[in-house]
């Protein structure tokens, strides 16, 4: 089960199946936002996206930054980013069309920045995740019987069953 379904740009429909979100800004405060502390916010949830998502393809969708009219810090210039950080784990058809779509699906990690914690849904997702070019940076992985309990990415190799690959 799905928590939504985001159609994209491209006329790809794609299943959220998890969705972890933050401040932004949470936490202790590190000082003035400025560049080098918001590359550092950006760079955080990417590593941990990685983690969290084992084997998937983490995707960064870049965030707009904001230059508020305020004294610059001597890290340079005031900026800010969305409100709310979101790691979401989403699902697709397979890119290769020729693969059985009982047995293949494509998978991608998007990491992404948004103004409010909304979750995102239909043709009413925010442009920049709309936007995303599925087929670039996702991949197919091949489900697996509940027996082995496992998936294998881009159906190449074994994941330890006993097959020769």
């Amino acid at each position: 089960m799905s928590l939504a379904r985001v159609l994209l740009d491209s006329g790809r429909p794609v299943d959220l199946s998890e969705l972890r979100m933050s401040s932004t800004y949470g936490g202790p405060p590190e000082g003035c936002p400025c560049k080098p502390l918001d590359d550092r916010r950006i760079e955080r949830p990417l590593r941990s996206a990685e983690h969290a998502f084992p084997g998937a393809p983490v995707h960064p969708v870049p965030p707009p930054r904001e230059y508020p009219d305020q004294y610059a810090g001597a890290s340079g210039p005031v900026e800010a980013l969305p409100a709310v950080t979101c790691v979401g784990g989403f699902r697709s058809e397979a890119l290769d069309p020729a693969r059985d779509r009982s047995l293949y699906r494509s998978r991608l990690t998007v990491v992404r920045f948004q103004p409010s914690p909304r979750v995102p849904s239909g043709c009413d997702a925010e442009p920049s995740l709309r936007d995303l070019s599925w087929e670039r940076p996702a991949e197919d992985e091949e489900l697996r019987g509940p027996a082995s309990g496992s998936l294998r990415a881009r159906g190449d190799g074994c994941a330890g069953d006993g097959c020769a690959g």
